[in-house]
């Protein structure tokens, strides 16, 4: 799914009118009944609706939500914001049909002294402001936002809250900014959504076809994207009936030191399970027999080290190589992992502490094989791009770090975010807060290392392997719950995961 700015969306919006051809007010009303029809579902006509209005676009599918809803027989009360100009276009048309329907309530709000009483049971819907805004909220709307959020009332926004930008809030007043429990977005979620430090905003949101005209949607460039089942099942390649296991790749995962053996473990099966024909993990000398027995379809190979990794056998053999779970820094690991940077030819798949000494020898990120996969979580990302104020800047950073650096780099979260070298971004789908536990991010890395092996691209390898890795937490936990899922119940929903998108 195309992610877009809002001023793509506004676009959208005016090629939809003209190439439909439908007139601005009935798509207005198009929309507005998608939001009734949600609203109509949730809530029932015993609670009161109270509906505060922009003089904008927001408030006008606001005005139609309420007519909408009173003809259904929902008591509805209208606060307009007034700045003692008038409303113009469709929002004053939708004005209009409220005072000749006469089943509701109608205020002006000129000052925060003409703010109402609100009952417990009543519920607040937000059409303020929409997706227009490129400042923060000032003066009397800022005062009416404030007002609003003292309220423990359910609160829908209409489209997005009012207060929130729908990319970059870096200069935001949070004070300033509606705090939703549902969000009832038109047509495509915005950028702004997908940002851990918006989710207070955002709440549960839910995106809502309004029909916007298919071939505008298709011609409108954008670089972010929000993944599907739909662009995981196109990237994924077909078995043939002659394969063998040589057909699907030789993976090398070097992984493990003394007391972090599991990750090596985890990692190792989770590679297997996405489906890579062979499997050579390079572990301690100590690791050798907890490697045979825990993970018996893996080959061994094994360091002179006791504890730690300190070389790696010959590269020519595998088709792609992963490197750091449980690998700890010690120096003669940070000698050896130099030297496979300067020795691979294969793109590597780096994540945990092999990430943890690129940060540390920031030099060597010139080294790293065209195609490689960054896979850091926040912590690891901050310490080799530097401190962000915000997750909008950390994906700024992110894109300019694959362009840089010729890399994939997944930055691990709530929505994963997958950068190209050629400055596209990727927002995940799945996943779930069970996932938050230990050794997940080594299933992650042994997923994208089987998925690499095969021959996908870097891209491709990378945001299967994100989605999948999501998709079976979420089938893990809707079985096991996400309060007791763990890293291994990850790698044992994965046939199930495949299974999923028709693999």
């Amino acid at each position: 799914m195309k992610l877009f700015t809002t001023k793509q969306i506004a676009e959208l919006d005016k090629y939809t009118i003209a190439y439909e051809p439908i007139t601005d007010i009935d798509l207005m009303e198009r929309a507005s009944m998608q939001i009734t029809n949600w609203l109509v579902q949730e809530f029932s006509t015993e609670q009161k609706m109270l509906f505060f209005v922009g003089p904008g676009n927001n408030g006008g599918d606001a005005l139609a939500i309420a007519r909408q809803m009173a003809e259904l027989d929902y008591q509805c009360k209208v606060y307009l914001l007034d700045f003692g100009k008038g409303l113009k276009g469709s929002p004053a048309t939708n004005w209009h049909r409220l005072k000749e329907q006469s089943k509701v309530e109608l205020f002006r709000l000129t000052s925060i002294a003409d703010f109402p009483e609100i009952n417990k049971n009543d519920i607040i819907l937000d059409g303020l402001f929409g997706s227009g805004l490129t400042r923060p909220l000032e003066g009397l709307p800022a005062e009416i936002v404030r007002q609003i959020n003292q309220h423990l009332n359910v609160l829908v926004a209409i489209d997005m809250p009012s207060g929130l930008m729908g990319e970059d809030n870096t200069s935001n007043n949070a004070e300033n900014i509606i705090r939703a429990d549902y969000t009832l977005t038109f047509q495509v979620p915005k950028v702004s959504f997908l940002f851990a430090e918006n989710n207070e905003y955002v709440g549960e949101w839910e995106v809502l076809p309004i029909g916007l005209h298919p071939e505008g949607i298709e011609q409108i460039q954008s670089p972010c994207a929000l993944l599907d089942e739909d662009d995981i099942q196109q990237r994924i390649h077909e078995r043939g009936k002659f394969a063998h296991k040589g057909t699907f790749g030789h993976a090398l995962l070097i992984a493990g030191s003394y007391g972090k053996m599991g990750a090596a473990v985890l990692a190792s099966k989770a590679c297997l399970r996405a489906g890579v024909g062979l499997l050579t993990s390079h572990v301690p000398h100590m690791g050798y027999s907890i490697m045979q027995t825990a993970v018996p379809e893996a080959m061994a190979s094994i360091d002179r080290h006791d504890s730690m990794f300190t070389e790696f056998p010959e590269l020519e053999p595998f088709s792609a190589i992963a490197v750091g779970p449980g690998l700890d820094k010690k120096p003669n690991s940070q000698k050896a992992f130099l030297e496979l940077l300067e020795k691979s030819k294969v793109p590597l798949v780096i994540d945990a502490d092999a990430l943890n000494i690129l940060a540390e020898n920031k030099e060597w990120l010139n080294k790293l094989p065209e195609g490689s996969i960054l896979t850091p979580h926040p912590g690891e990302f901050k310490r080799l791009v530097g401190d962000t104020e915000n997750s909008f800047q950390a994906v700024q950073k992110q894109l300019e770090f694959s362009k840089k650096y010729n890399c994939i780099l997944v930055l691990k979260g709530a929505h994963t975010t997958i950068s190209t070298p050629q400055g596209n971004l990727f927002f995940n789908s799945t996943g779930n807060p069970g996932m938050a536990t230990a050794g997940s991010g080594d299933v992650l890395t042994g997923i994208v290392l089987g998925l690499l092996a095969q021959d996908m691209s870097s891209e491709d390898a990378a945001i299967v392997g994100v989605y999948l890795h999501g998709l079976a937490g979420d089938l893990a936990a809707g079985e096991k719950s996400e309060f007791s899922l763990v890293a291994g119940d990850i790698i044992n929903f994965m046939g199930k995961a495949f299974k999923t998108i028709g693999s």
